[in-house]
């Protein structure tokens, strides 16, 4: 006989027959309605689950519009939105400032050296010198549809600058006196030469002549 078995003889022994039926009775009863300890528990465990199941859900604290908390964030937010796009476009403005500043600036100072330049090329005539002899051609203005007039020459402005004044002395024996104020295509070939602004009608019939010119003014 095993342990067990003796205690379990020992403990019958002490027992009244009838609270051994009884509680074997009882136990049987249980089994069959189903209401053993560990159905109890089941039961107990399916209630409480069903009753957090049912329970209404916590509300958070945070209601969008009718927290304060909440409130404060979202105006906090769309405030620093606000001043990082105002520091995004002052950035951008005072960098197209700085360019068009620089732009400008450039501009100004390729002037002043354009400037400088025609400055230096076309030195002022000195007054009573003589420049020597010169081819001279003529043209008729009114003919080519200018409405410069009679009163000028073209020549080589590093020659003759223009605006000044001079006495052409021409090989046919006539003088006339006129103001540069206009440049051509010979210029750069023959600096040496003026083409002579004059009415159709009044250019020599040699059509090419030489003179001696002196600058007057």
């Amino acid at each position: 006989m095993t342990m067990l078995a003796a205690v379990f003889a020992i403990y019958s022994s002490t027992q009244p027959v009838e609270a051994i039926e009884q509680s074997d009775a009882q136990t049987r009863a249980a089994e069959v309605s189903g209401n053993t300890p560990a159905a109890a528990q089941t039961a107990a465990t399916i209630i409480k689950t069903n009753t957090i199941a049912t329970a209404p859900a916590k509300i958070s604290p945070i209601k969008p519009g009718v927290n304060a908390d909440y409130e404060a964030l979202v105006k906090k937010q769309a405030e620093d939105k606000a001043k990082a796009e105002a520091a995004a476009k002052a950035k951008a403005d005072a960098e197209a400032k700085a360019k068009a500043d620089a732009a400008a600036k450039a501009k100004t100072q390729a002037k002043v050296v354009t400037v400088s330049h025609q400055t230096t090329s076309q030195p002022a005539a000195t007054s009573g010198v003589n420049k020597g002899t010169f081819k001279v051609t003529f043209y008729d203005p009114a003919a080519m549809g200018s409405s410069m007039g009679y009163g000028g020459i073209a020549a080589n402005l590093s020659v003759l600058p223009r605006g000044t004044r001079v006495k052409i002395q021409m090989s046919n024996g006539v003088t006339l006196y006129r103001t540069v104020n206009d440049t051509g295509g010979f210029a750069a070939g023959n600096p040496h030469q003026i083409d002579v602004a004059m009415p159709n009608s009044q250019i020599p019939a040699a059509g090419v002549l030489s003179a001696t010119v002196t600058i007057i003014g």
